[in-house]
């Protein structure tokens, strides 16, 4: 794995944008299916994908299916249900009017990552490394809260902001300490295989839920496929790069260096939409670049 070093910076750069893709997406389906049911899409439409990418690696390689052992089950169930949930507040967020504020919250993600990722995985988190980290964060909160605007909601925004976080953050950790401990020799193997086992299981638990408790929603899934199905291949894309970060460093390391994912929406707003940068936002984006930068220099 560390051989691979540098590597994990291009995933989570790839991951990064191919998220960005498919929260666009799914963003636009909740208003037709619900919060469960574009949560629901990124995994009934993901795992298809992910059960090809695991069978395109396998014979690439030439590895057989690795058989885990007992203690990978458990990170596998931390990781698809803190995502789950991570998915449907992150989603309630996006509805939300205080929308940029929670999102702000979610993006604590990385402190909380870096925390939950030294108390289960033992990852090791040093001053310089969450330096950087709270640099980044600081960026990405100034530029989302705006001098004067009305935070609606009451605690509504902070409450699902910091609970969306922190449930990314167990989620990315579950799905590490899933990939560790099947010590396979070849990470992208090891990689590839949890992503296969999460989406399934996800996609199993969703699809029983909604047939015992919600079958009309179920049916508007089937019924917007075209949709679904680019949401559900973005989905698995990102995740399979998320994955093969996650298997080559610590999970803070891979969610401090996504922020940048702010940087790539601020860039669309300048080049695309013309909208201008205030001194704010040039000054968050400044922090965000130098804590990106300070956690690649101290590696």
């Amino acid at each position: 794995m560390i051989a691979a070093g540098w590597l994990w910076m291009v995933f989570t750069l790839l991951a990064a944008a191919s998220q960005t893709a498919r929260n666009a997406m799914q963003r636009e389906l909740t208003a037709t299916l619900g919060t469960v049911g574009a949560t629901q899409v990124r995994f009934l439409f993901g795992f298809p994908f992910a059960l090809a990418s695991l069978a395109a690696v396998l014979i690439a390689t030439g590895y057989p299916l690795p058989v885990p052992m007992l203690i990978y089950i458990p990170w596998v169930i931390l990781g698809a249900g803190a995502q789950i949930l991570a998915t449907a507040l992150m989603l309630m967020a996006m509805n939300d009017r205080s929308f940029v504020v929670t999102i702000a919250y979610i993006k604590t993600e990385a402190i909380q990552a870096a925390l939950f990722g030294l108390l289960f995985l033992g990852d090791p988190l040093t001053l310089p490394i969450f330096v950087a980290i709270v640099i980044a964060t600081a960026g990405v909160v100034l530029m989302s809260f705006k001098p004067g605007a009305r935070i609606e909601g009451g605690l509504r925004p902070t409450v699902l902001g910091l609970v969306a976080g922190a449930m990314f953050a167990l989620s990315a950790v579950g799905f590490r300490g899933a990939i560790l401990s099947l010590d396979h020799p070849n990470f992208v193997v090891g990689a590839t295989v949890t992503l296969a086992a999460g989406l399934v299981m996800q996609a199993s638990l969703l699809t029983l839920y909604l047939a015992l408790r919600d079958r009309v929603v179920m049916m508007k899934i089937l019924r917007a496929w075209r949709p679904s199905l680019f949401a559900g291949f973005m989905g698995a894309t990102a995740s399979q790069f998320w994955y093969l970060a996650f298997a080559i460093t610590t999970v803070a390391n891979v969610r401090t260096l996504a922020l940048v994912e702010v940087l790539f929406a601020q860039a669309i707003s300048f080049f695309i939409f013309r909208q201008a940068t205030t001194p704010r936002e040039a000054f968050g984006m400044s922090l965000i670049v130098a804590g990106v930068a300070l956690l690649i220099w101290v590696q």
